[in-house]
C-alpha cells in the first residue's frame, strides 16, 4: 500500500507550486490533491488541513531549497564581498528562470503567504514562516559580522544591518511581483553591497 512519503511529498510539493502561482486563500484541498494526484483521503490521512500542510510544505522547502541555497552562496570560503554578491544574483537568476518557467515574475513564495496570514497573533503558517525570516536573518548576520571581523566592511549593528538586508531583498522582490516587472530586481546585487558598504568583486 503506497500510501506514505510518496504521497506526502508530492501533497508538499503542490502545495507549495499552487500557492505560490495562486495564494494560500484561493488555493483548496481539491486542487492541492488534484494537482498531487492523490485522493483526499489521502491528504486527511497525513493533515488535519490546509494550513498544517503548508507548515510542512514551508519546512520541507527551507531543508530541501531554501537552507542549501543559503549555504551554497554564503558559504565562508568565500570573501565577505564575494559571498553576498554571489548570493544576490543567485537570487535575481531564479526570480528569472520564474517568469520564463511561468510567464510572469512570481515573487518569494514565503513572503507571499506571510503577506496574506499574518495579520492574525496566533497562526500556524504565520509561526512557520515568522521562523524561516528568523533562520534567514541569522545567515545573514553570521556573513555580516565575519565581513566585520576580516575588515572588509565597516563597524556596525550586525542584527540591525542584517534586517535592513532583508527588508531590501524581499521588498524589491514583492515590488517585482506586485509590478510584474522583472526589470525592477537587475541593480540588486549592487544595491545589496552598497547597503552592507562592500565593493564590487571583481569580474571573474
Amino acid at each position: 500500500m503506497k500510501r506514505s512519503s510518496d504521497s506526502k511529498q508530492r501533497m508538499m510539493t503542490a502545495a507549495i507550486d499552487l500557492i505560490w502561482e495562486e495564494s494560500y486563500g484561493s488555493v483548496t484541498i481539491d486542487e492541492i490533491c488534484k494537482r498531487a494526484d492523490v485522493r483526499k483521503g489521502s491528504f486527511y490521512y497525513f493533515f488535519p488541513g490546509k494550513a498544517e500542510l503548508a507548515v510542512a510544505a514551508i519546512e520541507e522547502m527551507w531543508r530541501n531549497e531554501t537552507k542549501p541555497f543559503l549555504d551554497r552562496h554564503l558559504s565562508m570560503d568565500k570573501e565577505p564581498a564575494q559571498r553576498f554578491n554571489d548570493y544576490l544574483e543567485a537570487l535575481v537568476a531564479w526570480q528569472e528562470q520564474a517568469v520564463e518557467e511561468h510567464g510572469k515574475v512570481m515573487g518569494c513564495p514565503v513572503c507571499s503567504v506571510g503577506n496574506e496570514v499574518s495579520t492574525g497573533n496566533k497562526h500556524l503558517v504565520a509561526d512557520a514562516i515568522r521562523e524561516v525570516f528568523a533562520r534567514k536573518r541569522r545567515y545573514y548576520e553570521s556573513a555580516i559580522r565575519d565581513a566585520i571581523a576580516s575588515g572588509d566592511m565597516p563597524e556596525c549593528d550586525p542584527a540591525a544591518t542584517a534586517t535592513a538586508l532583508f527588508g531590501l531583498i524581499d521588498g524589491l522582490v514583492t515590488q517585482a511581483r506586485i509590478m510584474n516587472d522583472i526589470t525592477l530586481l537587475k541593480n540588486l546585487p549592487q544595491l545589496g553591497l552598497n547597503l552592507l558598504k562592500l565593493p564590487v568583486p571583481a569580474a571573474t
